[in-house]
């Protein structure tokens, strides 16, 4: 897929901006602040329906401004769809395909879909276990765009219950809640290990291409024993567990189990990652994880737009070489850089300079 046209307005530093995007590579230049994450930011956004620089949308909204806007013209394999977003500080966005409203911004999933490098992707091996989640969860939404409801549900779900635990409410109050957190949460466990089971060879030929040294593979760490990929077993597990945790869980006002507990278990060798690896072995890894991601999306017929976000300067020879054939090979890439030298020469396409909220190529400005 690609993007054949992008506007924001009110969106980041960006009162108005229209520009015209074309396959293959497109480079944006600037330095850090002056706006060129903002633009990668917005198309990101239309992918996963979140930053991935900042937890809430209110950043996102020019301050003064009620709303932010992002519209994409986006060429699929079948079709041509207008995507058109309203991002709201403090309520509900709003969504339209081809000039219709829908009834929820997730009807977006699935539209645009990219994959992104950044230099926080060393967070993935080194962070807490909510980036590893975060991750898997992606993942799964690119392949399924369906289990973005489900992951949805499943956070109110926790959030009602959750609450009810702090105002120390009995099992009466409890009981609805837990068949809704254990419901969906049986289906994200489950999601997760069938994809970890197709995911992880690729993974591990991906690395092994990379670095040699040792073998690296993942597992499954889940607050309930024995995970399944039959949603229902993981479900009735995670009631189970809630009534053996029940006096704890309304202590602490947290409920103890289910896929928000759960963690991805990265080792090299005999070793965790995290903790072990030294900082070479370390973006090994994570480069890995996204390399395997792309491929794994491209052999079931996707081809997700990528984005590489200021990664190059981070990056040792042999690591930039395996972003470098990607870009080159993938129908549409956008990459931004601080300065011209941090990007590799043999990497071509149309290049734009970001300068105070200006967007400038071939002599022309689009602000």
């Amino acid at each position: 897929m690609q993007i054949s046209h992008l506007a924001l307005t009110n969106f980041r530093s960006y009162s108005e901006l229209a520009l015209p995007l074309e396959p293959g590579i497109t480079i944006f230049i600037g330095r850090n602040g002056e706006g060129k994450t903002n633009i990668i930011e917005s198309i990101l956004y239309l992918s996963y329906l979140s930053s991935h620089r900042v937890s809430s949308d209110q950043p996102l909204v020019q301050l003064g401004k009620s709303s932010a806007y992002i519209r994409a013209s986006a060429k699929l394999p079948d079709r041509d769809v207008l995507v058109e977003l309203e991002v709201n500080a403090d309520k509900a966005n709003r969504a339209r395909i081809n000039q219709n409203p829908v009834r929820s911004q997730k009807e977006l999933f699935g539209i645009v879909q990219a994959i992104y490098f950044s230099p926080e992707d060393l967070d993935l091996v080194r962070g807490d276990p909510s980036e590893r989640r975060k991750f898997i969860d992606q993942f799964i939404m690119l392949r399924s765009p369906r289990m973005a409801g489900v992951i949805s549900d499943y956070e109110r779900a926790l959030r009602q219950r959750n609450t009810l635990l702090k105002s120390r409410a009995g099992n009466e109050s409890l009981s609805s809640w837990d068949e809704q957190v254990a419901k969906f949460g049986g289906e994200i466990i489950a999601a997760r290990i069938n994809t970890l089971q197709t995911f992880e060879p690729t993974f591990q030929d991906i690395y092994k291409e990379i670095s040699a040294t040792k073998p690296a593979h993942i597992l499954y760490k889940s607050s309930i024993e024995e995970p399944s990929t039959d949603p229902e077993i993981n479900s009735n597990k995670i009631l189970e567990r809630m009534r053996i945790t029940r006096a704890a869980e309304i202590e602490r006002g947290l409920t103890l189990t289910g896929p928000h507990r759960d963690d991805l278990l990265l080792h090299l060798g005999n070793h965790l990652v995290k903790g072990f690896a030294s900082h070479g072995e370390s973006w090994s890894i994570a480069l890995s994880l996204k390399l395997a991601t792309y491929k794994a999306l491209t052999d079931e017929g996707l081809s997700p737009i990528l984005v590489l976000d200021d990664v190059f300067s981070e990056l040792d020879e042999d690591r930039r070489i395996q972003l470098i054939e990607l870009a080159k090979n993938a129908e549409q890439t956008f990459i931004t850089v601080a300065v011209e030298s941090d990007l590799p020469k043999e990497l071509l396409g149309k290049r734009y300079l970001v300068k105070s909220g200006s967007v400038i190529a071939s002599g022309k400005t689009h602000e």
